[in-house]
């Protein structure tokens, strides 16, 4: 199962990589395929389709951008959602959920910003980038639960068949 969800992820990626104007999209609606392993067959399927995908992906796709926005926070996050909500307190799980985009967000941000920029100086704006990125991560993280039970509720029962 984790083959085949693999499989797909590089599909939509590769989707996400030749159509680049839906590419953030794209690249959110693969890493459904790795919240799907994790509910069939556990948070190990999860990476397992994680790192299939990510290297696939970086070795054959004809841009590169999909694959690693993939890799930098979308394609890992469905196997650290699954283990953060199984902690107890709602606040603590929102907790650890945005100090982990955070972390992704910085890392992104000091590999890409002498990209954009063109040096690694104070970039005006750098306050606005993590409060908007909050604002919209939290939002992605509501909708992509609600993607994540309507999979449970409607697709999952299928695929146990």
């Amino acid at each position: 199962m984790s083959a085949v969800f693999s499989a797909l992820t590089v599909a939509i990626l590769y989707i996400a990589s030749v159509w680049p104007t839906g590419q953030l999209g794209l690249v959110a609606v693969s890493s459904l395929l790795a919240a799907a392993a994790v509910i069939e067959t556990g948070p190990a399927s999860g990476l397992y389709v994680f790192i299939v995908s990510s290297a696939i992906g970086m070795l054959i796709l004809p841009n590169r951008a999909a694959p690693l926005l993939y890799i930098m926070f979308f394609g890992y996050y469905p196997v650290v959602k699954s283990l953060i909500e199984r902690a107890g307190k709602v606040f603590f799980q929102w907790l650890l959920k945005i100090l982990v985009f955070n972390a992704s967000l910085t890392v992104i941000w000091f590999l890409l910003r002498g990209l954009i920029f063109g040096s690694f100086g104070d970039t005006p704006g750098a306050a606005l980038i993590y409060i908007a990125g909050n604002i919209i991560f939290v939002i992605f993280d509501y909708g992509y639960t609600k993607l994540i039970w309507f999979y449970i509720e409607r697709v999952s029962k299928y695929m146990r068949k």
